[in-house]
């Protein structure tokens, strides 16, 4: 666990923050699982500290790492800047970073989807880097491949999750229709951008402009941008923050896949549209395996203690309510019918 008083050492020793009084440290609501967040009041700054790796890096190569989404996302002007990097230190063993603040509220939906839309875009629309230059940001040549690996690595706890057997055997069906496209080599044409990875709608702030500016980068990557858009509208994605909750009509999906591909431009688009809807369900299986997991390895337990036991909570109920065999026959709805969402027509 961080310590405040280190904390405090490490950012008067900047000329910039010199007179910072350990009175001006606010702490912001408690919404995730991998940060803690303070506002340095009157500075126009956020401290992000964080308290584990999701991807599995040491402290200095996580700190390391979350800098350069930052660094990468900043010329959209659809993220917060990076001020600065705090060390890993005694007392900050994963370091911190201190950014912009995002004076803004969480995004109404379905009203404010188009300015995610918008967001997404501009990020997505960013160069891509030479090969090179991509690291340290993992860069993914196969981004269907590769995050079916994370789903199978997550899936090796479904013996264990206590699903039903209904839910347990549609959760297997979509792992071996995952295996079957992998495995026609199609899968690695997928246009490749920079993508934020973790865009559930409670990753965006609603500025007075009415901007949505994304505020957590950690998990970026040169990955599928049809990634992004599914984790933004999928029913899980959707209900993980409770400021923001609500389950998408399919017509509004609809409407937020074309307010985007209007958005990137003809050309873009129609390279983009056919991915659009088997990366919609490779990202609901990364999402609902990623549940598997969480929940059978009790990390609610280990977080315990350094988050807020009202998210816990929360977390776990949506965890249990995405985990049901109706919600899951639900989505699945989506690609299966007998209504699916024609998101490869979009284009057409």
């Amino acid at each position: 666990m961080f310590d405040l008083a280190a904390l405090h050492a490490a950012l008067i020793s900047r000329p910039d923050l010199a007179d910072l009084r350990l009175a001006d440290f606010q702490p912001l609501p408690a919404k995730g699982l991998a940060h803690l967040h303070l506002r340095l009041a009157g500075r126009g700054l956020v401290l992000r500290v964080p308290l584990s790796s999701q991807i599995g890096l040491s402290p200095a190569d996580n700190l390391l790492y979350q800098a350069a989404c930052f660094e990468r996302a900043e010329p959209s002007g659809m993220t917060p800047r990076l001020h600065a990097s705090l060390p890993v230190a005694p007392g900050l063993p994963f370091g911190a970073l201190l950014v912009e603040e995002i004076v803004g509220r969480p995004p109404r939906l379905p009203d404010e989807l188009p300015a995610i839309a918008e967001s997404l875009a501009r990020i997505h629309g960013l160069p891509l880097p030479a090969r090179e230059a991509r690291p340290p940001l993992n860069d993914f040549a196969d981004p269907f491949a590769a995050t079916l690996a994370a789903v199978e690595r997550q899936a090796a706890r479904l013996p264990e999750a206590g699903l039903s057997p209904k839910a347990r055997s549609a959760i297997e069906e979509e792992i071996a229709w995952a295996r079957d496209f992998a495995s026609d080599g199609g899968a690695a044409r997928s246009p490749r951008v920079l993508v934020a990875t973790d865009t559930h709608p409670g990753n965006f702030l609603i500025r007075a402009d009415g901007k949505a500016i994304l505020v957590d980068l950690e998990k970026s990557a040169y990955g599928s941008p049809a990634i992004d858009l599914a984790h933004a509208s999928l029913r899980p994605s959707t209900n993980w923050d409770p400021d923001c909750g609500r389950t998408l009509s399919p017509t509004d999906t609809l409407a937020f896949y074309r307010d985007y591909l209007d958005r990137i431009g003809r050309q873009r688009a129609t390279v983009l549209c056919p991915w659009l809807l088997p990366m919609r369900r490779l990202t609901w299986l990364r999402t609902i395996t990623f549940f598997v997991r969480f929940r059978v390895e009790r990390e609610a337990e280990r977080l315990a203690g350094s988050v807020d036991p009202a998210v816990l909570t929360h977390i776990a109920d949506c965890i249990a309510a995405n985990l049901d065999a109706a919600a899951i026959q639900s989505v699945r709805r989506e690609w299966k019918g007998p209504d699916p969402l024609p998101l490869g027509e979009l284009c057409s």
